[in-house]
């Protein structure tokens, strides 16, 4: 079943993309708002628990703030602190994320795994990146925060990544943009490339529900419908929003 976690702010909460550090609030209020969106994953059985340590959360902020190249980035600070913490909970042993652009979105999810914010080890990382020239500085990027290589980006297709990939998917994270006609509706193709061999208690968490989701229609429809998805939360919190859905 669908359901919406949605705060009071979250038009007016938004930062300028070519400054992708700034602080927008009070620590203490991104960790309750973040904390608040966690209760209602777990209570929606996307994810078991909403424990993950602050700490090692902070220490991957500081290594992506001191050694990422980031031209611009949507993630939001909230964001950033929620794909962290979702990863860290869910401590997916192999996780795809498709449309990582500089890796940022990566490492959010990944630097539960990997570098100063690691809390578990896990088996393969991989961010899907279709510009090789982005891929590169992505793969450039993640190697400063990452030393041993379990979290890598490629240059190539996330939907012939994903249906090649032999491994159970246990986190699948979609960003990316299709061609001109499907745009982020491209999601549910990528979807369906993994979706058998996503085992229960995978976790699906798509970007752009809330200002894509014209485009987004057919995909949240399928993650919303009880017979695919166990349960579906958007977490809207900032405007760009996260579609957060559990096998």
């Amino acid at each position: 079943m669908a359901r919406t976690h949605q705060t009071d702010d979250w038009t007016q909460y938004r930062m300028d993309y070519g400054r992708p550090h700034e602080t927008l609030e009070p620590i203490e209020k991104e960790i309750a708002v973040v904390g608040g969106a966690l209760a209602a994953l777990c209570e929606e059985g996307v994810i078991p628990h909403t424990r993950y340590d602050r700490a090692r959360m902070l220490a991957h902020r500081a290594a992506v703030r001191d050694l990422f190249e980031i031209p611009w980035t949507a993630i939001t600070p909230r964001m950033q602190r929620l794909l962290y913490a979702v990863s860290a909970i869910v401590q997916p042993a192999s996780m795809i994320a498709a449309g990582v652009f500089c890796g940022n979105t990566f490492i959010s999810s990944a630097g539960a795994a990997v570098g100063p914010g690691a809390c578990y080890t896990a088996k393969n990382l991989i961010g899907v990146e279709i510009r090789p020239e982005e891929a590169a500085r992505a793969e450039r990027n993640v190697r400063r925060i990452d030393p041993t290589g379990a979290a890598r980006v490629v240059a190539a297709d996330a939907v012939d990544i994903v249906r090649d990939f032999k491994d159970p998917i246990h986190l699948l994270y979609l960003d990316a943009d299709g061609d001109a006609a499907r745009g982020k509706g491209i999601y549910l193709d990528i979807l369906r490339a993994g979706y058998d061999r996503m085992p229960p208690g995978a976790v699906v968490l798509a970007h752009n529900s809330v200002n894509c989701a014209e485009r987004l229609k057919a995909y949240l429809e399928f993650v919303r419908n009880p017979a695919m998805m166990r349960a579906s939360v958007n977490v809207v919190f900032d405007p760009e929003g996260l579609e957060c859905s559990a096998r």
